[in-house]
């Protein structure tokens, strides 16, 4: 009985012994949404789905180093087996991924389900590091300090802060001037003037606080998406075993939905508790307000497309045949 009771206990220290631990870096704060509603629960699903042979911990708030466009580094210098960010703040490495950022491309609701179903258009593109997780946001839309924006006119001459550089090109087109910008330096930019204003998706509201620094915001126009993915180390997960590799892509293209729900409700959230603010005003346009918005958007989307050439009409049609 004894030697029984020690040969479970050698092999289940053995076991431990062999568990893989992965690092996964994440430049936004614990308390943002994602935390909770997709980034822990990956984490639990890929011990789940590995039988505890492959774990993944958490450091969030930049713990293993600040700034959201420095993460794709970490992840290929392997500061980290795992990281979070946007295909944006690396433009020029992902430019068929942001492809699927451009107006009119991709469905909101539907979007990130389109992705998955075309995923080998992007694979191209991830061979430095594992495409672990894709998923759609949110639209971007226009935060401003102190001026309502319902025309191009109204915007012209505005300095707006971008995600990426396809959002830049459609700010440039409605006539304003784009800033390159991290998320994490929006709400002081914001606030001290150094911009006029800010696209991002209505997350930001109450993530970013960006509702304390904002007047406006404006919604109903053709604009860009945010597309986020968490990749890895490919020599740290090549080191996996065949079933430890299948847990983590399964665990990752579920976290994908997880994400997507995740923001797609805290932006719903964010525009609704945008206009209870006292002072604030959403500026819905009609469809004769946002018409000039939009014809600019097309000629931004196809300029694009143009441009960056290969598969990239392919995946508009697959996006939106």
């Amino acid at each position: 009985m004894r030697s029984t009771i020690l040969a479970a206990a050698i092999a289940l220290a053995a076991g431990a012994a062999t568990a893989e631990d992965f690092k996964f870096a994440n430049f936004m704060p614990p308390t943002h949404p994602y935390v909770a509603g997709a980034f822990q629960p990956f984490a639990d699903m890929v011990a789940e789905k590995s039988g505890g042979d492959l774990t993944v911990t958490l450091y969030n708030g930049g713990e293993l180093g600040p700034g959201p466009v420095e993460q794709y580094t970490r992840v290929l210098d392997g500061v980290a087996e795992l990281g979070v960010s946007l295909a944006g703040y690396t433009a020029s490495t992902f430019p068929l991924t942001l492809v699927a950022e451009l107006p009119g491309v991709i469905d909101t609701e539907t979007g990130t389900a389109d992705l998955w179903n075309n995923i080998e258009l992007f694979q191209p593109e991830y061979r430095r590091a594992i495409l672990v997780s894709l998923w759609s946001s949110a639209p971007n839309v226009l935060y401003t300090r102190d001026k309502a924006v319902r025309s191009p006119d109204d915007i012209k001459g505005m300095k707006i802060r971008v995600p990426s550089r396809n959002t830049g090109l459609l700010v440039e087109a409605w006539g304003a001037t784009p800033v390159s910008m991290p998320v994490s330096e929006i709400y002081n930019s914001l606030q001290t003037g150094v911009i006029d204003g800010a696209m991002i998706d209505t997350t930001a509201t109450r993530a970013f606080r960006l509702g304390e620094v904002a007047n406006y915001l404006t919604v109903g126009m053709k604009t860009t998406n945010s597309p986020f993915f968490i990749l890895a180390n490919r020599q740290a997960f090549n080191d996996l075993s065949d079933a430890d590799q299948a847990a983590l892509l399964e665990a990752g293209k579920e976290a994908s939905v997880l994400a997507n729900q995740t923001q797609l409700k805290v932006a719903a959230d964010g525009l609704a508790a945008f206009a209870e603010m006292d002072g604030h005003e959403v500026i819905e346009l009609t469809a004769e307000e946002a018409a000039p918005f939009d014809a600019a958007a097309e000629e931004v989307t196809a300029q694009v497309v143009a441009e960056t050439g290969g598969s990239a009409q392919a995946i508009v049609d697959a996006l939106n045949p």
